[in-house]
C-alpha cells in the first residue's frame, strides 16, 4: 500500500475485509459437532479527487468503514443422520415475519409428508385390488 494513493489503499484494506473468510468463520469441532460461525459485513465508502490551476496542488481523499456481526452458527451433529443432522441457530432476535414463515414451513412439511404417507398406502391398497382382481379374473 502506498501512503501517496490513500483511494487504492483504502481500497486494498477493503477488500481484505471482504473476505469470504470473515462471513464464514473457521469451524470449530466439539464433542461430536462442528460449528461454523456466521457474521453479516457492513461497509461502506467514499473518495474524491481534486485538481487546480498551477497555483493550487492536486488533493487525494478516501475514506471508508466497516461493522461486523456475528448472526448465527451452522452446527452439523456427526451422531445424526438425514435433515437433522444440520441445525442454524440464530444469535438474533426472531422478528415476527420470520417466525411466522419458519413456523409455516414446518407445517407444509409435515403436510408434504402426511400426503406422502396416504400416497403410498393408497397405492398399497391399490397394488392389493389388483392382486386380488387378478386372482378372480385371469387376464
Amino acid at each position: 500500500m502506498s501512503d501517496s494513493d490513500p483511494i487504492n489503499s483504502t481500497l486494498e484494506g477493503i477488500l481484505k475485509v471482504l473476505s469470504m473468510d470473515n462471513v464464514i468463520g473457521e469451524p470449530i469441532e466439539s464433542d461430536g459437532k462442528t460449528l461454523i460461525p456466521i457474521t453479516r459485513i457492513g461497509m461502506g465508502f467514499g473518495a474524491g479527487q481534486g485538481q487546480g490551476n498551477s497555483q493550487m496542488a492536486k488533493g487525494t481523499g478516501a475514506g471508508g468503514g466497516a461493522a461486523v456481526e456475528p448472526i448465527a452458527f451452522v452446527v452439523i451433529n456427526k451422531n445424526v443422520e438425514g435433515p437433522e443432522q444440520i441445525e442454524v441457530i440464530s444469535l438474533k432476535s426472531q422478528e415476527p415475519l420470520n417466525t411466522a414463515i419458519s413456523e409455516i414451513s414446518e407445517l407444509a412439511l409435515e403436510f408434504l409428508n402426511e400426503w406422502r404417507e396416504r400416497q403410498k398406502k393408497n397405492e398399497e391398497k391399490r397394488e392389493q385390488m389388483r392382486k386380488g382382481l387378478e386372482d378372480i379374473v385371469p387376464p
